[in-house]
């Protein structure tokens, strides 16, 4: 062999190994690489992907938990949860032979008032549950493609009779079975539904925040007003939870941990009784209606009742009306029943008792007699003159001279009556008689007989004593705050400067002057129990499934815990009544002194002497007694067997509703109607308010209603006592 054939074979030998060593170390690399990757998945990772092979087949299922339920105060349902049932197919469990499935859909079909195929799956995308249109067929295949295991709804709110025709057939219908879910019934429907409420779906807003708690959107519900709303976390109870193995079907195949049941939610009991708020619904219903048929048309178009206790801040009826059946939004809410309550001009959803604003008129005049007494602007021997019109000075500064252009009249509200008015009177008949003359002067001076009257700056201090111009607190949603207005707010928000004449009609409960029914009502409330505000409550106890009572208290941001957050908390179960405060006790009231249309704040503050409030007191007890008094001339509480004291008011308006109606001539303004009363006089247990929108007089009007609530009131107590439930 030639030395250049054996370089060539050596050549050969070194290559043949070459690849050798490459396969050999690409083989190594490989395995390295694989090693590498096994103990990053089953070592680094493995925790990671052994969890998500366990999320593979595990599931976790929410358990709906009851919901609460709600009583008055004694013991009389007022929302409960019945039983719904709903058909429901399983894809998987039918038979295998589409002839038997179609026989199957056949059969059902004429029970449940479902077609067996009509339209599309497309089209069964694009609706809810149980919605008319599609047929058996089509729920039946959309949910199949989905969860062949899981029930697929294809009739919702069978009647009971039907469901168990479907159950008892369904022995030889492979898949198809009833089951039964809960729906909100309330027993006395549109006569607490302002009160009570209803519910909804989860909003889209909250979706996450109730999964987060195990609620789920598609099929639980919450408050969407009344205490179903603002009590919602206390009715609403906490869901179960079943852990289970499905497989790639999703046909569940076992427990994989022991299920927890859900909690009920803790049942409510309400204030309210309804034996008084049917009879406060039917004075109020009575009353429109009567002068509906008086004048041949609706002139009043709403309405309010309120009775309170007025030494406990029970609320024992509230109507608000017109309102809404609630059972017509417990199963589902229909489009076309909510837009017809929503377009209503009357406002149907809104609790006008705690939600609407207006103007209180004459019942504002407790505040302007709390704070001219207590001021000392007024004696109780001091005559006044309460001519029919005077004539008051329109200054915009106190320094504006008086002149032909800024002097306009005043009237009195009896100056169509009696143009002379009601003559020399002293403080307690301005009250009794109610006279704006006299108010004008208190609120306002007047030369020559009141030299510095309250002014707006001690006006609003002590109507906001007395419960105006602040949310009460009530455990109710959408409660407005009213307005008690003054300089700094018409030159924000009117961008004008104060005026005499704002001080002269905010002294008689008109101009800029809000307030909501419930405010009146407490304000009469303030009065009666001798200068003690109560906090006003719809709440009476909080009770577990087996009628424990549950310790429960409402914190400032309006949640219901178990415990107080702050110094503002309190307790709302069991039922203790809350002092808001005292007016004679509790120094609320900031000082001023007033000279020349001008007060200045002196950093004091004061109580209201414990004799000034037993003077409004009188006088509104001779609103009843003397014959020229408001409640006494219509005879409205003439002869009455209770000692009864009371205010009633008319208070003009001009709102959008007014205006589109050509209602508000100058001069001419329509009026709503007010009277609050309460009783007895020495030792009040009751107070009264009634308000009608349009009403008119509110002596001639509201009283009527109030009078029929009391007697309404004294007649089930004496009942009561018969039967040995004081």
């Amino acid at each position: 062999m030639t030395s250049k054939e054996t370089s060539r074979s050596r050549m050969a030998v070194w290559l043949g190994d070459w690849r050798y060593l490459v396969v050999y170390a690409v083989m190594a690399l490989a395995a390295i690489l694989f090693a590498a990757r096994l103990f990053t998945l089953q070592i680094v990772e493995g925790k990671d992907w052994l969890a998500q092979a366990v999320n593979n087949y595990t599931q976790t299922i929410s358990l709906a938990p009851p919901r609460g339920i709600i009583y008055d105060r004694n013991g009389y349902i007022l929302a409960r949860n019945l039983a719904s049932y709903t058909v429901v197919i399983t894809p998987a469990y039918l038979p295998d032979d589409v002839a038997d499935i179609q026989e199957i859909y056949r059969a059902l079909s004429p029970l449940i008032n479902v077609p067996p195929s009509k339209g599309t799956v497309e089209e069964a995308k694009l609706l809810d549950v149980c919605a008319e249109g599609p047929g058996i067929q089509q729920w039946v295949e959309l949910g199949a493609s989905n969860a062949p295991y899981s029930p697929v709804k294809v009739a919702c709110n069978v009647p009971e009779q039907t469901a168990m025709v479907v159950r008892e057939r369904a022995v030889n219908w492979p898949g198809v079975a009833v089951e039964i879910v809960p729906v909100r019934d309330y027993p006395t429907g549109s006569l607490t539904a302002d009160v009570v409420g209803f519910l909804g779906p989860i909003p889209a807003r909250l979706a996450d925040l109730y999964k987060d708690l195990g609620f789920l959107s598609g099929r639980d519900k919450v408050g969407y007003a009344g205490v179903e709303a603002s009590m919602d976390d206390v009715l609403i109870g906490k869901p179960g939870t079943r852990v289970v193995e499905r497989d790639v079907a999703g046909q569940i195949l076992r427990n994989l941990e022991p299920p927890v049941q859900p909690v009920a939610g803790d049942n409510l009991v309400l204030t309210i009784d309804t034996r008084l708020q049917a009879a406060a619904e039917a004075a109020l219903t009575t009353e429109i209606q009567s002068w509906t048929d008086y004048y041949g048309y609706e002139r009043i178009t709403s309405g309010v009742v309120i009775a309170m206790n007025p030494k406990t801040g029970e609320i024992l009826a509230m109507v608000s009306y017109p309102t809404y059946e609630n059972n017509r939004l417990a199963r589902l809410i229909p489009y076309y029943y909510y837009q017809q309550l929503a377009q209503d001009p009357r406002h149907p959803l809104l609790n006008a008792a705690i939600s609407a604003e207006y103007p209180p008129g004459s019942t504002f005049k407790l505040s302007t007699a709390t704070g001219a007494l207590n001021e000392g602007v007024v004696n109780l021997t001091q005559i006044i003159q309460a001519p029919g019109e005077i004539t008051l000075c329109e200054r915009y500064s106190p320094t504006e001279p008086c002149t032909d252009r800024n002097s306009r009249p005043f009237r009195d509200w009896i100056f169509d009556q009696n143009p002379e008015g009601f003559g020399s009177i002293d403080f307690l008949h301005c009250i009794a008689y109610s006279s704006n003359v006299c108010f004008y002067k208190l609120g306002g001076g007047y030369p020559g007989e009141i030299a510095e009257g309250l002014d707006v700056q001690r006006l609003q201090q002590y109507a906001q004593a007395l419960g105006y111009n602040q949310a009460s607190g009530i455990e109710l949603p959408g409660e407005a705050s009213g307005l008690i207005p003054d300089p700094t707010w018409k030159r924000r928000y009117r961008s004008e400067n104060w005026s005499t004449g704002d001080t002269y009609i905010a002294s008689v409960g008109q101009g800029y002057v809000l307030a909501t029914p419930l405010q009146v009502l407490m304000s009469a409330a303030t009065i009666a129990n001798d200068g003690k505000l109560m906090q006003p409550t719809i709440i009476r106890s909080v009770q577990d499934a087996e009628g424990n009572p549950v310790v429960k208290w409402l914190n400032t941001d309006y949640t219901v815990t178990d415990t107080p957050t702050g110094s503002e908390s309190r307790q709302i179960s069991p039922f203790s009544p809350t002092a808001k405060w005292d007016i004679t006790a509790d120094p609320i009231i900031t000082d001023f002194t007033c000279s020349g249309g001008y007060c200045d704040a002196t950093g004091l503050t004061k109580t209201v002497q414990t004799w000034v409030v037993q003077k409004i007191q009188e006088g509104m007890r001779l609103a009843v007694m003397d014959p020229k008094g408001t409640l006494h001339r219509d005879y409205s509480f003439l002869n009455y067997p209770i000692a009864v004291a009371g205010k009633t008011g008319t208070a003009e308006y001009c709102d959008d509703v007014a205006s589109a109606r050509n209602l508000c001539s100058f001069g001419n303004w329509p009026t709503h109607s007010w009277t609050v009363a309460y009783a007895p006089f020495e030792d009040p247990e009751i107070v009264i308010l009634a308000f009608c929108y349009n009403g008119g007089e509110g002596g001639v009007v509201a009283a009527p209603i109030v009078k029929k609530v009391m007697d309404a009131y004294f007649e089930i107590k004496a009942i009561d006592i018969a039967n040995g439930n004081p």
